[in-house]
């Protein structure tokens, strides 16, 4: 049978899609590349018992959202879309429930912090400000890519297949610390792009979004994951 992967959607409680109303919300595309991969993506909307949810999964995906909230003041030019708590809480419970079974677990941009943090790891709030040396991570044409260098001896390099990869970028918050994690691939300015749990059947987190590249570039990390939650 094709393993039953879950993806916890994004939380709207400020009314932003309608007023006085409560939206879940995900893009499509996380979807889509886990279906291509061989996998059945179904979204999970927050409740109660996480533990016997993660039970009935094969794999864990953990997509972009909002932003953690900063632990200091930033310069008020500098804003934070912050993901609500109810989500966040709901999205740590998973994490958790699913390392602790050994599911596979994929986190993307806010999933790869959300697993870095889990790890014991800690965040640059916003990299123009805490990082005043790295280079532009908030790509505003989405075709535009930088390159980032894969660790050798990484299950990652063993995905991508290639020490130099080109990815897109779109965030402003990025791993500083990745606790008991270890790094997987960094930009050339420092910035970790990736991150791994030794010991895991499989548990990536990665900064960019492999779900919006083309194929060629999405789909051997997609593929891998739904290889793993194939294997349970």
């Amino acid at each position: 049978m094709r393993p039953l992967i879950g993806i916890p959607p994004c939380l709207d409680d400020r009314g932003r899609w309608r007023r006085g109303r409560e939206y879940h919300y995900a893009d499509a595309a996380y979807a889509s590349a886990v279906a291509q991969a061989g996998g059945v993506p179904v979204y999970l909307p927050h409740q109660p018992d996480v533990a016997a949810l993660v039970e009935r999964l094969d794999g864990l995906l953990v997509p972009g959202g909002g932003d953690f909230a900063p632990d200091r003041d930033y310069p008020a030019s500098v804003s934070f879309d912050l993901v609500p708590a109810r989500q966040l809480a709901f999205d740590r419970a998973l994490l958790a429930a699913a390392l602790e079974c050994d599911r596979p677990v994929l986190g993307i941009c806010y999933g790869m912090q959300l697993l870095a943090i889990h790890c014991g790891g800690a965040l640059h709030f916003d990299l123009p400000t805490d990082v005043p040396g790295a280079g532009d991570h908030r790509l505003a044409d989405p075709r535009a890519r930088h390159a980032i260098r894969v660790e050798s001896a990484s299950r990652l390099r063993d995905v991508l297949g290639a020490e130099q990869v080109a990815v897109n970028s779109r965030h402003h918050q990025a791993v500083a610390d990745t606790g008991s994690a270890r790094v997987s691939a960094r930009c050339a300015d420092g910035v970790v792009e990736a991150v791994e749990l030794a010991g895991a059947r499989f548990a990536v987190g990665v900064q960019w979004h492999p779900e919006s590249l083309d194929p060629a570039d999405r789909d051997p990390l997609f593929a891998a994951f739904v290889r793993a939650c194939e294997t349970g």
